[in-house]
């Protein structure tokens, strides 16, 4: 039923322009002091002596809270509390929360509407009371307390009372206690409200360089009894970050970079037959339209100015299709009287997949299998590489790319050395050539380098011979064999040609390692004729006529040589050699991925599309959750040692079904997570303002590095400051939980969701065992006496290995081995909406009961008020981000939607759908 008195065209949680809350002309308002990244206000709301309409009539409560602004005098419809049934004296567990930048003054008066609920599902209530306050009233009262009386709509009658009281989290709060006994359906419990003075949070003073990342907070407040009848209070937080939009762009532009490159390089592969000529010139031309149509989805993403982040009504859409749905921080803070403050962050964004390329054909990991079992068993024109020889073409071919600049410069170093005259500037500069120079010419040591050469060759219009045929191959059978269209072969065959040298690449490869070995030997010669005249020249002044005619005669020969000079041929042959072997590499390794191309051309584009969407939105969710991971964690040095000793793990909790398009859904997923494995991080000190992180590397190897302040990085281990490149573990855990999944279970196959919990768990216990091998014993112990992770590890195995329908205590175990292991936490649906925030929900209140002793008679109340969408007010559909599309000046999503079980019978699911049914038919007629 719609509240006339509240204005239902103002609903919902409103922010108004800052224009109107800070223009010049208008009376100067007091702010309200408030710590840095902190809620401006906060209270709780308790009611006492309700008087009923009908006598015999229990109360059904709900308080409803508006806002007035002191200007404009009109009022917004903020937030409710949760309904407490069957008691004329109720006490809300949901609080009211005023995130740090609400327009809310001091002057700004608040109104408290009392309703008594008649009937829930219509949601029809009668009036019963209100009052107000001004928020200066509620700071400045004594003991932060306010008992207003409520009235009734003419301002006559009293129906009782309601006690407003400040809240601020993380405070010691002085004065009485209050005893306050309630009676909820039957449930009777003497509550002590009561506080300690916490111990500060991790990270806390962090928060606003998190500011840089996170945007638009909602907050929700409650309060929940202990099983020792004590008040601890909960925070939760959701934000939005804006590396959903960041780093998609990042990865754009290094995806169009590196296509760039790569099509370059097939133009620079020199003359081949016609056969791999137009080849060549087909993959162009598909790639340089792949390229196009990159720069047109980055043009368009850089235009997206509104709202940070993705819903899910626009995951069907072509230019935002990179960009992750719902990619939200959903944070819990706890205090708690008697235990230590505690902060648990899950990270919830919608499934990583190509929701626009569709899933009729499946997804990723099924099309992946597919065309590559079609290359390996299908004969073509073309050479067949392995995707692992392929990956290494282009590792090797990025080594090249990194190295040969490396080496050039301390080429340059030494000869400025050698100018200098200064042996040991010249012995320091002649190590690091050697290092880098080592490294490029182990870069070439594989064999992959010899058989491309090789089927390079064979794709010349003529073979170019460095030295006579060998034996004994007739004109007519060499002419045949370069004219001829190449014959179909297998395609794990690699061309021979009896014409070809092969042992012309172990030459020209030796001669960079000979090159650099003349140099040493004139480093060392050069270095020890110098310390010889010195030596020389300190006899001759402590002697006076026994000096060597010899010694004189070589004196008077190199009176002082000029190193330059002997060391500048030596590095021009180094580098003549090297380019040499850089430029038959890569044209060798550019065949190579000319192979993977050419084949099957439109398809094998359209996969690698796929599988960059599936990747930027999986690695979008990634920097955000370890930048996030990495802010909680900077002053905890096991975990800091962690980093960079062995990793993190990131635990993806997946509740999709196996039915239907989800399956496809499902199959992105999991090859978009698995080649998260790609990814490493590195941690480097901010020079601006600008932190946001930076994304560099090719489709086989990213690092992403993360800014930090001065301050905060010089208290960061030496190994971190270096430059230490950090790993990540992902993992992915499904469980299918819907109605589908009940379909999936009876008539359909669940051994996709099977198999890839069985991957997974495997990919733990190498993470685990990991972890026990290189932490330090001292660690280890303590770590061991905390958490029996062997146990969880063993119970884990056992639940994937009983292939029990719908599983949750694999989400709930895995949940449990991550959050030990110090990992960073998914959570994942098709649109990260219902089932994520029935998940995060029973999550968030099995933690209060296991870890901060939540009251057992209340933990399905707990549950209800985090699950109840009344407590963030009534939103209209335009004010809903999961109805509309991406605008300036709207709230942020919830996850606060209608609660629906997560376990249900066949029974009550088929009863379920047929009303479900019928209420979709009578709403629209």
């Amino acid at each position: 039923m719609e509240i006339k008195e509240e204005g239902t065209s103002e609903e919902g949680q409103h922010f108004l322009p800052a224009a109107q809350a800070n223009d010049p002309e208008d009376i100067q308002f007091t702010s309200i002091q408030k710590s840095p990244n902190e809620p401006q206000l906060e209270f709780i709301l308790a009611c006492k002596d309700l008087v009923a309409p009908v006598s015999d009539r229990k109360l059904n409560t709900v308080v409803q809270v508006s806002v007035i602004h002191p200007v404009e005098q009109t009022l917004t419809r903020y937030s409710s509390t949760e309904i407490v049934e069957g008691t004329k004296d109720p006490l809300f567990l949901t609080g009211v929360t005023f995130p740090s930048d609400y327009p809310i003054y001091e002057e700004t008066r608040i109104k408290l509407t009392v309703y008594d609920v008649k009937d829930k599902p219509h949601d029809t209530r009668s009036f019963l009371g209100c009052a107000s306050f001004k928020v200066g009233e509620l700071l400045k009262s004594k003991e932060q307390l306010l008992s207003l009386s409520l009235r009734t709509s003419d301002g006559g009658k009293v129906v009782g009372t309601i006690e407003v009281s400040l809240v601020k989290m993380g405070e010691i709060e002085d004065g009485d206690t209050d005893h306050i006994t309630t009676d909820v359906q039957g449930q009777k419990c003497a509550l002590v409200y009561d506080s300690t003075a916490p111990e500060s949070l991790s990270g806390k003073e962090n928060l606003p360089f998190m500011n840089a990342v996170l945007r638009n907070p909602v907050c929700k407040l409650y309060r929940f009894p202990t099983s020792d009848n004590k008040w601890m209070r909960i925070r939760e937080q959701m934000s939005e970050s804006i590396l959903s939009f960041h780093i998609p762009k990042e990865l754009i532009s290094l995806h169009i970079k590196e296509d760039l490159c790569r099509n370059q390089e097939l133009k620079e592969l020199g003359d081949l037959s016609p056969h791999w000529d137009n080849l060549r010139n087909n993959v162009l031309s598909h790639c340089d339209q792949m390229v196009t149509m990159y720069q047109d989805i980055l043009t368009e993403l850089s235009k997206e100015t509104g709202s940070s982040f993705k819903s899910s009504s626009s995951k069907g859409e072509k230019t935002l299709e990179f960009v992750p749905i719902n990619l939200h921080l959903q944070r819990m803070q706890v205090h708690s009287p008697h235990l230590k403050d505690a902060l648990y962050d899950v990270i919830t964004v919608g499934a990583p997949a190509a929701h626009f390329q569709g899933f009729k054909n499946g997804g990723l990991r099924k099309l992946l299998h597919r065309f590559e079992t079609e290359r390996r068993n299908t004969g073509y024109q073309f050479i067949y590489y392995s995707p692992e020889n392929t990956a290494k073409a282009k590792e090797v071919l990025s080594s090249i790319n990194q190295l040969q600049p490396l080496v050039a410069t301390h080429a340059d170093l030494l000869l400025t050395s050698a100018s200098q005259h200064s042996p040991d500037s010249l012995r320091s500069s002649l190590k690091l050539l050697s290092e880098k120079t080592e490294l490029f010419v182990h870069a070439f040591k594989d064999q992959l380098v010899r058989s491309a050469l090789l089927a390079l060759y064979t794709a010349r219009p003529g073979g170019i011979l460095k030295k006579p045929p060998s034996p004994k191959v007739s004109t007519e059978e060499k002419s045949s064999q370069r004219d001829s269209p190449q014959q179909l072969r297998r395609q794990d065959s690699i061309p021979h040609h009896s014409d070809y040298d092969e042992e012309e690449w172990d030459r020209v490869w030796a001669s960079v390692g000979k090159s650099l070995n003349c140099i040493i030997a004139k480093v060392d010669k050069l270095i020890e004729r110098d310390s010889r005249n010195e030596e020389s020249a300190g006899g001759d002044s402590s002697k006076d006529g026994d000096a060597d005619p010899n010694l004189e005669d070589s004196l008077t020969s190199h009176p002082r040589e000029d190193w330059y000079e002997q060391l500048h041929p030596l590095i021009l042959t180094l580098k003549e050699c090297m380019g040499e072997v850089v430029n038959r590499a890569k044209q060798s390794l550019t065949f190579v991925l000319l192979q993977e191309l050419a084949y099957s051309l439109p398809q094998c584009l359209m996969l690698t599309l796929r599988r960059d969407i599936v990747f930027s939105q999986a690695l979008a969710g990634l920097v955000c959750g370890f930048i996030i991971k990495l802010h909680t964690s900077l002053h905890d040095p096991g975990f800091l040692q962690q980093l960079h000793t062995v990793g993190l793990i990131v635990q993806y909790e997946g509740l999709l079904s196996t039915y239907s398009d989800e399956i496809g859904m499902l199959e992105d997923m999991a090859v978009g997570i698995s080649d998260l494995r790609k990814v490493a991080f590195k941690i480097t000190e901010a020079t601006s303002n600008d932190v946001l992180p930076v994304l560099t590397g090719r489709r086989e190897h990213y690092v992403v590095e993360v800014k930090l302040p001065a301050t905060v990085f010089e208290s960061l281990p030496l190994q971190i400051k270096e430059g230490q490149l950090l790993h990540v573990y992902p993992v992915l855990f499904n469980v299918g939980i819907n109605e589908q999944q009940t379909l999936a279970e009876r008539f359909g196959d669940v051994s996709l969701q099977e198999s890839i919990n069985q991957e997974n768990f495997e990919l733990v216990q190498e993470y685990y065992s990991i972890f026990m091998e290189k932490m330090p014993p001292d660690y280890i112990s303590h770590f061991q006496e905390q958490n029996d992770l062997k146990g969880l590890l063993d119970n884990l195995h056992q639940n994937i290995q009983a292939k029990k329908r719908k599983n949750v205590e694999i989400m709930w175990l895995a949940a449990t081995i991550c959050r030990k292991l110090n990992g960073i936490r998914f959570t994942c649906c098709k649109s990260a909406k219902d089932r994520t925030s029935m998940s995060v929900t029973l999550e968030q209140c099995s933690i209060l009961r296991d870890e901060h002793q939540l009251h057992k008679d209340f933990f399905i109340r707990a549950l209800d008020c985090m699950r109840s969408r009344q407590t963030q007010g009534a939103l209209s559909e335009s004010d809903d981000p999961e109805t509309g599309c991406l605008s300036d000046n709207k709230p942020t999503s919830r996850h606060f939607y209608p609660v629906a079980l997560l376990l249900v019978s066949s029974h009550l699911l088929v009863v379920w759908l047929i009303l479900s049914l019928a209420l979709l038919l009578a709403k629209y007629q």
